[in-house]
């Protein structure tokens, strides 16, 4: 059992504490507040004049799946060989010894969120880790899956459509595809359950059973979305890209996250009217594309003050160590400090699903805890001690 008290804590359910004190064993939190009775047994971590948080939340990476470090031999997020790939999980190409795994701790983040790139229509599972040492995946693992990726616009024109040689060439193409896979999966859910009936009936007359269909990986995977057992992680940079995803969504009641959501801000109240969440990012990199000429931090501010859900996220592209700049981006421009808390620690916890186990400091949830050295939204505060799990682990600079 560990205490670390006389710290300032800083939660997005139970705001500030000063002088707080929170009680964890080496899985869980036991308690959390002002003057906290302690075990007697306890070790005590005096934490004055520093800051309590849960860890950060990075809701979009692809953090274990693109090692840089060994190029095309550490390139495995996008199966690009075909348009449509619901059947591929992230899980089976993730490295957990990738280099930059090790930054996240750095920049005070304990879980992310991590799956396929975007060169495909639909370009397979996501799922959420915990970026500790380990030499397996299983034993990382938050929730899988925790989304399937999609993707609009230039990207999967440019990979599939690009010299006209198969679909999708167009944004049409893209919506198309993703209509009829969708389609295709309803189809699929109609047979089984038909094959489920006609099973029945035989058993009862005493007939040989009739013979199943055949499965089919993908469709299943699609028949999860469709069931809404698991959301759309949608990537879409332009309005009418989100406009188009969010369309479908409705037409197939399907449970919808936008990922980047680059000129969201144009379209704030139709994406707050459609009550869909967004993850925004990554900012703090180059306009890769025309897509992307419109990116800022002023979009996650518009979209807060709208009423959206808002996550901010590196997309692998800003390493994790520098994460709270993301937050103290958005603080510049107008965010309070209690909203951009909630961006990188419950708003992405309940976007992924994940807010019973982390996002906050609670009784009950996981131990995920991180000591800062000042205020983490003050530019010369560091990550001085990490617990995940109830477990402190080293960091290194």
């Amino acid at each position: 059992m560990k205490a670390i008290i006389n710290g300032t804590i800083l939660c997005p359910i139970n705001g500030q504490i000063d002088g707080g004190t929170v009680v964890f064993d080496d899985r869980k939190i036991k308690s959390v507040g002002k003057d906290i009775k302690i075990p007697k047994n306890a070790e005590i971590i005096d934490a004055e004049g520093k800051f309590i948080l849960p860890g950060f939340i990075d809701a979009h990476t692809h953090q274990g799946l693109f090692d840089g470090s060994i190029g095309w031999a550490g390139s495995d997020g996008n199966e690009m060989t075909e348009p449509i790939t619901p059947h591929m999980r992230a899980i089976d190409g993730f490295n957990p010894h990738e280099p930059s795994l090790s930054e996240a701790l750095l920049g005070g983040v304990t879980s992310l969120n991590t799956g396929p790139g975007s060169g495909n229509v639909i370009g397979g599972q996501a799922f959420v880790i915990k970026p500790v040492g380990s030499k397996v995946v299983e034993d990382m693992i938050l929730q899988a899956p925790s989304g399937l990726k999609v993707a609009l616009g230039e990207n999967p024109k440019r990979v599939h459509g690009r010299d006209n040689s198969r679909m999708p060439s167009t944004r049409m193409g893209i919506a198309a595809l993703l209509r009829k896979t969708i389609t295709d999966a309803q189809n699929y859910m109609d047979e089984w359950k038909a094959f489920g009936s006609k099973a029945r009936e035989a058993k009862g007359e005493g007939k040989a059973p009739p013979k199943p269909p055949k499965r089919d990986l993908g469709l299943e995977m699609i028949a999860k979305v469709v069931k809404r057992e698991i959301p759309l992680h949608a990537h879409a940079h332009r309005a009418d890209d989100i406009a188009t995803v969010i369309r479908l969504a409705k037409e197939f009641n399907l449970r919808l996250v936008l990922i980047h959501c680059t000129e969201g801000h144009k379209i704030a109240d139709h994406i707050a009217k459609s009550e869909v969440p967004a993850v925004i990012g990554p900012t703090m990199y180059w306009v890769s594309k025309p897509e992307t000429r419109e990116r800022g931090f002023e979009t996650a501010v518009i979209l807060n003050k709208a009423g959206v859900k808002v996550a901010l996220q590196t997309d692998s592209l800003t390493p994790m160590n520098y994460f709270p700049l993301l937050p103290m981006n958005v603080i510049k421009l107008g965010m309070s400090r209690d909203d951009a808390l909630k961006c990188v620690t419950i708003n992405p916890a309940e976007i992924l699903g994940v807010d019973k186990r982390v996002g906050s400091l609670e009784k009950g949830k996981d131990a995920d805890i991180v000591i800062w050295s000042g205020h983490p939204f003050e530019f010369y505060s560091r990550v001085e001690r990490v617990f995940v799990n109830g477990t402190e682990i080293d960091i290194e600079e």
